[in-house]
């Protein structure tokens, strides 16, 4: 383990917001902790109703602008908007891990690399796409027009702010819509970026707005009359709140929520490269990560020798200062965190798991918000530890007799976003992968395709990010009938 021994101030002006093109000072300042230390970092806000309104007010007024610009001239600005965004990575990656705990070696593909690319992407594709497209019908044709859907509110978590927030921007923006970003309020620092970025390249003002605030202040943005669509990504207590007034309103909104995903074990698998795999798939960044294969099942004749190499990744995960880079788990993005994490600890001991790593606070971890890796044996799935999003890095070894047996427990759940298959046999491993209910799932592996749609189904969401069908999400479709020839 490595030691937060220092905090070597950077001076990041935070307490601002992005409305209308150009920034301005919050009416409520509030200050963002360093998750290694506990320490002040710097400034952040939270936005007043009021606040909120100016800034859903300039994203209307600018709609009409933004939608009517050609789809060419929209995906020129965006590739601008990602040079710009790169420019600024190396600044970006060393805030995000301050704020939130994040290894910097995993920041600097995730808030450095991946908003960039996926801006790229987008611009592309809209680029490339027709706007109308013409179906001939019975008598005369139709023409059917993808437009965009309008002012989106979008509301993004802490865990991974830029990645997160660009899986957003990135299809809005490129089909037209305009926005309003609410960023959490222990990541509102970097937030700004965005701004700073917007405003270097000539977005026009009111396409985007960035604002950071609290529930009180996503609850507003959320029923906001001039807000069209709603796209979040959050815990599945605050989705089903969010889904409720959505449809009261009548407004279009993308879920994308919580995870319990399960990592199968076939009896097959090479157990030194599942390992290997299982480092990134079950604790990456911290354990703070909604798609995680946190349940980790393991064929019965097998038990003992997955728990134990389970038990010695966890052991050999180097904790400590985020900013260095041999770290692989930082430190949990607060303090209310960390006690939920050990919370959750103490519910598994009481239900009888057996703890065979971490299971406490580092010892050499006096500053932060810091939990070792942990893990759990002897875990039956209808234990709390094995069905409640635990946000943390902590992972359950659950045993299982036959192929259907793991396919059952993998699916006896309220979640639905991850989950992993782990075999010598890929076609195997395909086959069960096709059996589980989730939205997304990995064979020996585990990664986001910027270019396949990523979501989840039952408690994870609803609607799908990513791919072309994310940016179908913030279109909206007509269909003009005409008599005659096309």
């Amino acid at each position: 383990m490595t030691t937060v021994t220092s905090t070597a101030r950077t001076n990041f002006d935070g307490g601002r917001l992005f409305v209308d093109g150009r920034f301005r000072r919050a009416t409520h300042v509030e200050p963002v902790i360093e998750a290694a230390t506990g320490e002040p970092l710097g400034n952040g806000s939270s936005a007043t109703e009021s606040e909120i309104d100016d800034a859903v007010a300039a994203a209307d007024a600018a709609l009409a602008g933004w939608r009517a610009t050609p789809a060419a001239e929209r995906a020129t600005i965006l590739l601008r908007f990602a040079d710009a965004l790169a420019a600024r990575s190396s600044t970006t990656n060393e805030l995000c891990t301050r704020e939130n705990g994040m290894p910097i070696r995993l920041s600097r593909g995730s808030n450095g690399a991946f908003p960039a690319a996926l801006l790229r992407y987008y611009a592309g594709l809209i680029a490339e796409s027709d706007e109308e497209e013409i179906r001939p019908a019975m008598i005369g044709h139709t023409i059917v027009r993808r437009e965009p859907v309008g002012v989106v509110g979008a509301i993004t978590p802490w865990n991974y702010p830029q990645a997160l927030a660009a899986m957003k921007i990135a299809p809005a923006l490129a089909a037209g819509c305009t926005m309003v970003l609410k960023a959490a309020p222990e990541t509102a620092m970097d937030a700004l970026i965005f701004g700073e970025a917007a405003e270097e390249v000539g977005l026009p003002p009111g396409v985007l707005n960035v604002v950071a605030g609290g529930p009180v202040a996503g609850a507003h943005l959320v029923q906001h009359p001039g807000v069209d669509k709603v796209a979040f990504t959050g815990s599945t207590a605050a989705g089903r709140v969010i889904a409720e007034m959505c449809g009261r309103l009548m407004r279009p909104v993308t879920l994308e929520l919580g995870g319990k995903s399960a990592a199968i074990i076939l009896d097959d698998a090479d157990l030194d490269a599942t390992i290997k795999g299982l480092r990134s798939a079950s604790f990456v960044n911290n354990g703070q990560t909604c798609h995680l294969s946190s349940r980790i099942l393991a064929p019965r004749s097998r038990y003992a020798e997955v728990v134990d190499a389970v038990a010695a990744l966890a052991d050999g995960l180097t904790v400590g200062d985020p900013l260095e880079k041999t770290t692989m788990v930082g430190p949990l993005v607060s303090a209310r965190q960390r006690e939920r994490v050990l919370n959750y600890i103490d519910i598994g001991k009481s239900e009888g798991g057996k703890v065979v790593a971490g299971g406490s606070v580092p010892t050499d971890q006096p500053r932060g918000w810091f939990v070792s890796p942990t893990v759990f044996a002897d875990v039956d799935n209808s234990a709390r530890i094995a069905q409640e999003e635990i946000f943390g890095p902590v992972v359950a070894v659950i045993p299982y007799d036959t192929d259907r047996e793991a396919i059952d427990i993998a699916n006896d759940s309220e979640f639905g976003l991850g989950g992993t298959v782990w075999s010598s046999d890929a076609d195997r491993a395909t086959d069960i992968a096709r059996a589980v209910r989730t939205g997304t799932i990995g064979v020996n592996d585990y990664q986001l395709d910027m270019q396949a749609p990523f979501g989840g189904v039952k408690a994870s969401g609803m609607g799908r990010e990513l791919g072309p069908e994310g940016l179908a999400a913030y279109q909206t479709l007509k269909s003009i009938y005409r008599v005659g020839p096309a």
